[in-house]
This record gives structure tokens, sequence and C-alpha cells, in this order.
């Protein structure tokens, strides 16, 4: 057996209680918690083990990322002043150029980011499969494994085409029987149900406006049959609304609920034009959200109404959405974003750092359907941990240490551990090199605008 003592620190558990120690500790044991509390660890378990000092550092779960398109790294910097539609009819050609290899290295570099910013889970919504392109999935799950963090991959897909009234065009869809079939070996070679599962599959098809209500019903009815979760981007723009209304005579909410997505098992992107209607519906159904402010801002899309979300009991949790509208790429950044677009659209007292900093844990987990496995520090839970810097320049004498990373800038990472293995040390990637995946990003980058 390993033990592992993380003491010192300023622990926020984030379990039901709020529980909060301004000296704590936590162990961990063959990848879980077994003890977390107050002060210094008991001395019964302190021989043999191998003890952090955490002193300086604030220690939270690790961080939840619902919603990711991995891939869109290597087009990060592009269609800078677009709104979404205009967007992706300048991208959606340059996508469908890509290939496994060029995923992977994208993959790599963005997660590599995440990890560096205290995200020890990601969930990927993948749905650009061109012809020939390889084993894309396989790709990003070995990226994941690189890295060392846990991965939610979505089989994603698209069949509506341009000449069909989508939105994307011809080349960048499959067939609805491909995707089908596509989506069930996913599930089938990739899926790990297990309690510390690594890897687990969801079906995704993409939006409303580039699938058909076919491929919705169908995806549905096979992710129930194979057990696996269904995500997709819901009520994002305007231009959404009025798409869904004028082609379906409803909006996004009542159109997906018809074919059988809306339920515990599923979770929507976005989620920035609800009614009070709408949200009463995710509330009674149990359908999840995953909020991406800086992307919502960067696309101009509007902002979410979260706080009124929470009140009526949705699941929420955090996203840092693709890194081509996203930049940044880090998840640890999104917290503060929270918390400031929350009080832009709701006011100062409806949207505090500590509800941002449950959406990025507890509230991601419960998302992703893993609320009994990550998302706070308690005993049982998987070892995923951060634990962040606070007392350099940045953040020293800070009168709450949990304000430094939910209204400051994102401190430093001292530790990440994912199922108690170290994946970031003082701020760097300890399973793979940051340089050469920096390097590896850039290359894959140039060839991909050399194909476009």
């Amino acid at each position: 057996m390993t033990r592992r003592i993380i003491e010192g620190g300023y622990v926020a558990t984030i379990d039901a209680s709020e529980t909060e120690h301004s000296a704590g500790y936590v162990v961990v044991e063959d990848g879980r918690i077994t003890h977390v509390g107050p002060g210094a660890a008991p001395d019964e378990l302190r021989d043999g083990a191998d003890v952090t000092d955490a002193g300086g550092c604030l220690v939270t779960p690790g961080l939840v990322n619902t919603h990711h398109h991995l891939y869109q790294w290597l087009t990060r910097g592009w269609a800078q002043d677009s709104i979404l539609f205009d967007w992706l009819v300048a991208l959606y050609p340059t996508w469908a150029r890509i290939d496994a290899d060029l995923v992977e290295a994208g993959a790599a570099a963005a997660m590599a980011v995440l990890a560096r910013s205290g995200c020890t889970t990601v969930a990927d919504h993948h749905y650009v499969f061109p012809r020939g392109g390889g084993d894309i999935l396989g790709g990003i799950v070995h990226a994941a494994s690189d890295i060392g963090i846990r991965l939610h991959a979505t089989r994603g897909s698209m069949d509506l085409g341009r000449s069909q009234g989508g939105l994307p065009p011809d080349f960048a869809v499959e067939t609805t029987d491909a995707i089908l079939t596509a989506s069930a070996d996913a599930v089938a070679r990739l899926h790990d149900p297990s309690f510390d599962s690594r890897v687990r599959i969801a079906l995704a098809p993409c939006s409303p406006f580039s699938v058909t209500a076919d491929l919705l019903r169908e995806s549905a009815v096979l992710g129930r049959e194979l057990g696996v979760r269904l995500h997709t981007h819901g009520a994002e723009t305007v231009e959404e609304e009025a798409f869904c209304r004028e082609r379906f005579g409803m909006g996004p909410t009542d159109y997906l609920e018809g074919l059988g997505w809306l339920g515990e098992d599923v979770w929507m992107a976005h989620c920035v034009h609800l009614d009070e209607r709408d949200i009463r519906t995710f509330a009674r159904t149990g359908t999840g959200v995953a909020h991406c402010p800086s992307s919502n801002a960067r696309l101009a899309a509007g902002i979410a109404p979260v706080p009124a979300m929470i009140a009526a009991g949705v699941k929420v949790g955090l996203g840092v959405d693709g890194a081509a509208s996203n930049e940044s790429g880090r998840l640890g950044d999104e917290i503060r974003q929270a918390v400031l677009v929350g009080r832009l659209g709701a006011g100062a007292d409806r949207m505090t750092g500590r509800s941002a900093l449950r959406l990025a844990t507890m509230g991601g987990a419960r998302v992703l359907g893993r609320e009994a496995e990550i998302g706070s520090l308690e005993v049982g839970k998987l070892a995923d941990i951060a634990a962040w810097r606070i007392d350099d320049v940045e953040h020293a004498g800070i009168a709450d240490p949990v304000a430094a990373l939910t209204l400051g800038a994102t401190p430093p990472l001292e530790l990440l551990l994912v199922g108690g293995d170290t994946v970031v040390h003082q701020g760097d990637l300890t399973k793979t090199d940051r340089r050469a995946l920096a390097r590896r990003g850039a290359l894959a980058a140039e060839r991909l605008a050399g194909l476009a």
C-alpha cells in the first residue's frame, strides 16, 4: 500500500457542507482519499508515508472540464471577430482536413494546458471525422494517457450538410448509418464504466443545425442501449433559436426534448438562451449544462442564466470549449470568468466565488455522472487533487485563500494528482515534455493550415 499525505495548506473540500480547513490534510492510499481533516495528519498515518508540505497552498479537488473540442487547438486565432455561425463557416473547410495524427498532436497540447490549469478530467466533443482520417478517437485517448488526465471522449457527428439546409458543407458530414455504426464501435473499443475509469465514451451529435432529427433520435436510443451518456450543443445563440423556430416550429429545448434528448444521462453545452420555462424543463428532466463563459463572450453568444439555473436545481459544470473560441484553453481561468459574467448577468450577490468553484468541481462531476467518484475531497473518492501556490507576490496576504483562485489571477499549480498519480509538479508536467508537445502542436497547426 502506498500512502501519501498532503498537509499544511488551506483545504476546500467542496463537500455538501462546504467544509474548509484553514490548515488541513488529505491522505491518499492506492489512488483514493482515505482521510481528510483539520491540522496535521494523525501520527498513526505518518509511518512510511510520503508527506507533501502544502503550506502556502490552496488545496481543492481537481477541476472537471465538461465541454471541449481538443482538435481546435490547431486553429487558434482564426476568425477572431466572428459570431458563431460565421466562425463555423470559416473553419469547417479546414477542420474537414484533419486526421488522427493532427488531432492527437492538438489534443495533447490542449490537455497539457488543461492539466497545468488544474484540470483532472476533460470531456471532449469531437464531431469531425473525415474519410480516411484514421483512428481519431484512439489518438485522443492516447494523448490523454500521455498527459495523465481522465477523458470523457464523445463520438460526435454531423449528418446535415448545406444541401439539406444545415450549416456544415456536405463534404464535412457523414451518413446517419455510418455514424451509428462508428458510435457503437467506439463504445465497444474504448468505454470503461469502472469506478476509477480513465476513459469513458458518450454519443454526441453536434447541434440542431448540423444533424438530422433521425440521427438525434437514433443516437439517443443507441446510447441508452449501450449505457453511455449523451451530449450536444443547445441554445447557444439567437441564430440557433431562429434556425430551430424556422425549421421545426419550436425552440431548441422543445425540439430536443421531443427527440428524447433531455434526461439524467444528457448534458448540453452553452445553454445561453434558456427562458424560465426552459430552465424548469432542464431541472425537471435532470439535464446537465456545460457553462463556457469565455467562449460565449469570444463569439458574442450572450450571458448564460447560470444563477437562475442553479437556483432551479439544474446541474451545471464549467467548460473551456474549443481552443479556437477560447485561445487560453485553461479551465482554471474559467472559474473567475464564471463569477464575473454571472454577476454581469444577474448581480453581485447571485454568483459567488465559491459557487463558481463548485461548478468547476462537484458541478462538473454531477454533469458527467461521476459525483460518487470525483469533484470533492471526501473519503472514498478518487484522489484527483490540485494544490495552488498562493504565497507568491500575486496572492500573498489575501484575506480569503479561496478568492485567490475564484477572483484573482489563476494561481500557479504546485501539484496535481489524478488517481494519486502526480501529473503536474511545480507547474510542469511530469509524464511528458511540454516543450516537445508545443513543437509538435505548432508543426501540426502549420501542416493543417497548409492543407487548407
